[in-house]
């Protein structure tokens, strides 16, 4: 899928990343980005696929159970906005929902060469979670984000 992006694939490409952060496979996840690939994530700056697998090992070790909705927002030719929310918790047990919001911009083979997410963390507790399904890639009848009001 490679740009100039419709709708059609813009949807389709916001779901395969989701699947592929849920996957919690940190080259997997890489190979879906340029090899000089630049990321600005929250005040972390990541530059390259060797970082973005060493940014993403460190995440998900103190990010466990994470569960992530990504949702299209916007997209144009080859840029994509979307709007996300993970809920994962800390060593200590301590459960949040991330709120964030993404701007990508792809190549021309469709690897995105661009990524700057902000998120805010939210503590909650863990009866307020909402998202349930096994570890892995969320279940098509599982809600997205307006559909559970986020």
């Amino acid at each position: 899928m490679v740009p100039p992006f419709t709708r059609e694939i813009a949807v389709r490409k916001v779901r395969l990343a989701e699947d592929g952060w849920n996957s919690r496979d940190p080259a997997r996840v890489s190979l879906a980005y340029s090899v000089d690939s630049r990321w600005r994530n929250r005040s972390e700056f990541v530059h390259g696929r060797e970082q973005i697998v060493e940014f993403l090992t460190r995440k998900w070790g103190k990010e466990q159970e994470y569960r992530l909705i990504k949702e299209l927002w916007a997209f144009g030719d080859d840029r994509i906005a979307v709007r996300f929310a993970y809920e994962s918790h800390d060593v200590e047990g301590d459960w949040f929902r991330s709120y964030g919001n993404e701007n990508w911009e792809f190549d021309e083979k469709g690897l995105m060469k661009v990524r700057h997410a902000s998120i805010n963390d939210v503590p909650i507790r863990e009866g307020d979670r909402l998202f349930h399904w096994p570890l892995g890639r969320r279940p098509d009848e599982h809600p997205g984000l307006s559909e559970l009001g986020l």
